[in-house]
């Protein structure tokens, strides 16, 4: 199967991801295991979730997809074939969208447990917050993947989902400058811009 590159993040991925939403919740653990089993046997390899699926779910706290992954990822034993985009920012019970550097840093902590992985593949913000700056955000990305340069397993890239342009440009975000390129990605089937930032570890 053709593979196209991922922005500037230097992954090789297939024209077509799989949406974990679902996982662990309409779809059940053992359905979840045979989408993603198949999934990747017929060549794919980026599979999408974030921290808040699916805490709209009555009974349920968000991580429950993450959490289905993370089991798939320990009964295989690898993903290094596989590559894991998964999403920080959602309301887990704050009461608003949220991407102060404190909060990223133990949420990627949280995600990293769920998932069973030492390392995130791509790790995105998935939406807006524009109480926080967007220098703060991006300082909590350079750090986490500063980590990773020192074998201190975090993350390989980072991008970001649903932000305004105005509030995203690298030439008025010095820190973007240093650490990131950026690039622009085509937008999503919701109609919204996605914008992707990321930083390939060498």
């Amino acid at each position: 199967m053709q593979k196209r590159k991922l922005g500037n993040t230097g992954f090789d991925v297939a024209p077509l991801a799989l949406g974990g939403n679902v996982f662990g919740w309409t779809a059940d653990e053992a359905m979840s295991f045979r989408l993603l089993d198949g999934f990747v046997e017929a060549g794919f390899n980026l599979v999408d979730t974030a921290d808040s699926y699916s805490r709209w779910v009555k009974g349920h706290q968000g991580g429950e997809s993450e959490t289905v992954i993370g089991r798939w990822v320990a009964r295989r034993k690898k993903h290094d074939d596989v590559i894991i985009a998964t999403k920080v920012g959602s309301d887990m019970g704050q009461g608003h969208k949220i991407l102060r550097k404190d909060y990223i840093l133990q949420a990627c902590d949280a995600s990293l447990r769920r998932l069973k992985v030492d390392c995130i593949d791509l790790y995105q913000s998935h939406w807006d917050d524009e109480n926080t700056p967007f220098e703060e955000t991006l300082s909590a990305y350079d750090q986490l993947l500063r980590r990773s340069a020192r074998r201190i397993s975090r993350l390989r890239a980072c991008g970001r989902r649903s932000t305004s342009p105005s509030r995203t440009s690298c030439r008025a975000t010095p820190l973007c400058s240093r650490t990131t390129t950026c690039t622009s990605a085509r937008p999503s089937r919701a109609s919204c811009s996605r914008y992707a930032c990321a930083r390939t570890l060498a």
